[in-house]
């Protein structure tokens, strides 16, 4: 279990690319789950805030992935 935490805690130090994959990937994750909780209850207020979470993890990707005006992103600027 220990090995397991300090391949978790590795991969969030030192992989600032995965981290934003990672949260991609829970932001697709987030609109499936509202589209299966939307077509199975009918209910549209948890949906919607769902996609609204996704909506801001994709702005937040886009915030460290975009460059700015000189051409560099914020993510290059991160040390590794």
């Amino acid at each position: 279990m220990n090995s397991i935490w300090a391949a978790i805690t590795e991969f969030f130090t030192g992989n600032a690319g995965g981290v934003l994959a990672l949260v991609m990937l829970a932001a697709i994750a987030l609109v499936i789950g509202a589209f299966v909780l939307w077509r199975r209850t009918g209910e549209a207020k948890q949906p919607v805030l769902m996609v609204l979470l996704a909506l801001i993890a994709v702005a937040n990707v886009l915030i460290w992935t975009v460059p700015d005006g000189s051409g560099v992103a914020p993510i290059e600027q991160v040390p590794d």
